[in-house]
């Protein structure tokens, strides 16, 4: 139980971190800055192949994994979004990016069986450069508080949406679902090496 607790507790303390981080930026108000975070990580199609294939992936990891995995992206996320609100310098950011649409995409081709600790570990490793993005990115005149809680809650519609869509077609009784799902996610894989070729 006090595993339970101690992770959303680190992730409110991370997102209350980015306000200390953004307080060059003037903010106009929490709804403009909720929604700016919200549809930045919605707004772009390696965000959002990136986030559904975390869902997938812990679909198909099942149990624990289901909540832990999504969770442990977000809670990392929340500290690359630190770090890009406060100027750090993060090299590779683009590639990180790209590379997790192409690594998570092919986990779920190849329904890879790993630990749950193993996957929290590979999809944090890729959220730190998706949240440095977030925060790097956000616009000078919004809060840097309302707009990483809303990049937050975008991130998780998208692992929600991932898991939900895994559970519901990867379980079909006939295996095509599984079928279905892994299909996804060599288009994701394919799609990632597509944005890797993009930025030679």
């Amino acid at each position: 139980m006090k595993s339970r607790c101690t992770v959303p507790l680190l992730a409110a303390i991370l997102v209350g971190a980015m306000t200390a981080a953004a307080n060059a930026h003037t903010g106009i108000g929490d709804t403009s800055g909720l929604a700016h975070g919200f549809l930045h990580p919605v707004g772009g199609p390696d965000h959002i192949l990136a986030m559904v294939a975390v869902g997938l992936f812990a679909a198909q990891l099942g149990g624990r994994a289901i909540w832990l995995v999504p969770l442990s992206f977000v809670v990392v996320m929340a500290f690359g979004g630190v770090l890009g609100l406060a100027g750090v310098t993060l090299p590779f950011v683009e590639l990180g990016i790209g590379l997790s649409v192409l690594v998570l995409g092919a986990a779920v081709a190849f329904r890879l069986r790993a630990a749950v600790p193993v996957a929290m570990a590979l999809v944090g490793f890729f959220a730190i450069f998706h949240g440095y993005a977030h925060g790097a990115e956000m616009p000078e005149n919004i809060g840097g508080f309302t707009y990483g809680v809303g990049f937050m809650l975008g991130t998780a519609m998208l692992h929600a949406i991932g898991v939900g869509a895994g559970l519901a077609i990867g379980r079909s009784r006939n295996g095509r679902g599984e079928l279905l799902v892994r299909s996804a996610g060599a288009v994701i894989a394919i799609t990632g090496a597509a944005f890797l070729g993009g930025l030679a």
